[in-house]
């Protein structure tokens, strides 16, 4: 972990009290802001809090959800092995689309514009060698901003855990772990595995999409 982190939660002090979403205040427990290791080569991006998330303040945090996150993670070495305590990251940071919650539907496209500052930010300050987007929506959020193919050529099912050449970012989808089969479990494992084997620093001018 970056030797100057104070804090794991909300380490760039972005703003707690956020007023962009008028509707969501009114629903949202807490801003979910990121989440873990500044130094990060690993960023997973989810697309909403989850209510463990929206009680915790913790992306992938705090319920059944987020523990199918949590325990991938501990399965690649990202997270220390003590299940429902807060994580310890190394080497891997957590952030969301949008950082509050709404508990009858999903963001909408304002919301998440809205957060993209905040997001971009992230991005822009951990300088991550790996984009995971957890889920169709942040696969399809992630693919327009960095990618030059158009959106709808990308579908979560198809493009999970293979690699997508990104512009200065190379990504990795995956399906959510709380909605992953044991054979796309194995999938994504297998594609970090891959990665591990080799300087995947080198992916960046691979030939891909």
């Amino acid at each position: 972990m970056d030797a100057n982190q104070l804090s794991s939660s909300n380490p760039f002090g972005m703003d707690e009290e956020c007023t962009n979403c008028p509707e969501l205040c009114e629903t949202r427990e807490k801003v979910a802001h990121g989440y873990g290791d500044v130094g990060a080569e690993f960023l997973f991006v989810g697309e909403r809090p989850s209510p463990g998330a929206d009680g915790t303040g913790i992306p992938f945090f705090g319920d059944d959800r987020g523990e199918a996150v949590q325990d991938v993670l501990r399965a690649l070495d990202f997270a220390g092995q003590d299940p429902g305590e807060e994580p310890e990251l190394d080497n891997a940071y957590l952030t969301l689309l949008t950082r509050c919650r709404h508990p009858k539907r999903p963001p909408t496209d304002g919301e998440i514009a809205n957060c993209e500052p905040y997001l971009n930010a992230e991005i822009r300050m951990i300088n991550p060698e790996i984009l995971v987007p957890v889920g169709e929506r942040a696969l399809a959020e992630i693919t327009a901003e960095y990618t030059t193919t158009p959106t709808e050529e990308f579908d979560i099912e198809e493009n999970h855990a293979t690699e997508i050449r990104g512009r200065g970012f190379e990504i990795v989808p995956t399906v959510h772990p709380a909605e992953a089969t044991d054979e796309q479990r194995e999938a994504f494992l297998q594609a970090f595995s891959d990665l591990f084997g080799r300087d995947y620093r080198q992916t960046k001018g691979r030939q891909g999409r």
